[in-house]
């Protein structure tokens, strides 16, 4: 299902990864640890996983921020670690909405561990336990998408986008600003679009909603934080959002597939 409103699955804040002496949040990047240059996992990823057949999509930022989607609407996040190649994550994963694992959980932790060449090829192996204590397990194989390389900024970003499923406009202002409302479940959406690193084509998104009622209601006052990527190579314009967010009893995930207007 989608609010806004988009797609909805459940999302948490990532875990504290434990690594290594040599490996830091900055090691995303191609920087160096002593003597061996770390690849940069930075950029947007997509292909499949051999296990469920299912697609992936990453987006990952220079902070090392990442958002790992499945195109069943599952969402794994986490911060990435490299190491020379190796790359190490510690994710919190959530079912879709309203849906659930096949256990009937919506939440669970896990690693992945694989490899990553700089603007190559990403590979993972999905190591995951539900609250339930169901195993579930993925082996990712990503390539490097060339979209990755445009230039991010709030003005490439900004313009009105549907949600076809709710019939909502998202509106991004050329300052960032971002808002939209949704006929179907009254949820009204305000926050922002930024971006930290304006060579690569992942952006950082936050927002909140207020007035969504029915099944809805539970997103009123939550605070979402994200990672989004635009493909204005494509007609129309396609901007998909990932974002997580928390209430006092509950952790949620948007991801978004909206059209350019």
């Amino acid at each position: 299902m989608r609010a806004i409103l988009f797609r909805i699955i459940g999302l948490g804040i990532a875990s504290t990864m434990l690594v290594g002496s040599n490996c830091s949040s900055d090691d995303n990047g191609s920087g160096s640890s002593g003597s061996v240059t770390n690849a940069s996992a930075t950029g947007v990823w997509s292909g499949s996983d051999s296990v469920t057949g299912l697609g992936i999509t990453a987006l990952i930022n220079s902070a090392g921020q990442a958002t790992f989607i499945r195109s069943d609407g599952v969402q794994f996040v986490g911060p990435v670690q490299v190491s020379g190649s190796t790359l190490a994550v510690q994710v919190d994963g959530y079912s879709n909405f309203n849906s659930t694992f096949s256990d009937g959980s919506t939440y669970g932790i896990g690693t992945l561990d694989g490899t990553v060449t700089t603007g190559g090829t990403l590979t993972a192996t999905l190591t995951f336990t539900t609250t339930g204590n169901t195993s579930l397990a993925g082996n990712w194989t990503l390539n490097y998408q060339a979209l990755s390389n445009n230039a991010s900024s709030t003005t490439a970003i900004s313009g009105n986008y549907a949600d076809n499923v709710t019939s909502a406009t998202v509106s991004i202002t050329t300052t960032g600003v971002m808002n939209s409302q949704s006929s179907t479940t009254s949820c009204v959406l305000n926050g922002s679009v930024s971006t930290s690193d304006s060579t690569h084509n992942i952006y950082e998104v936050a927002y909140s909603y207020a007035n969504c009622t029915g099944s809805y209601a539970v997103l009123n006052g939550v605070q979402f934080t994200g990672l989004a990527t635009l493909n204005a190579g494509t007609s129309p314009t396609q901007l998909t959002m990932g974002v997580t967010g928390a209430s006092a009893s509950n952790k949620y995930a948007i991801v978004s597939d909206l059209t350019g207007s």
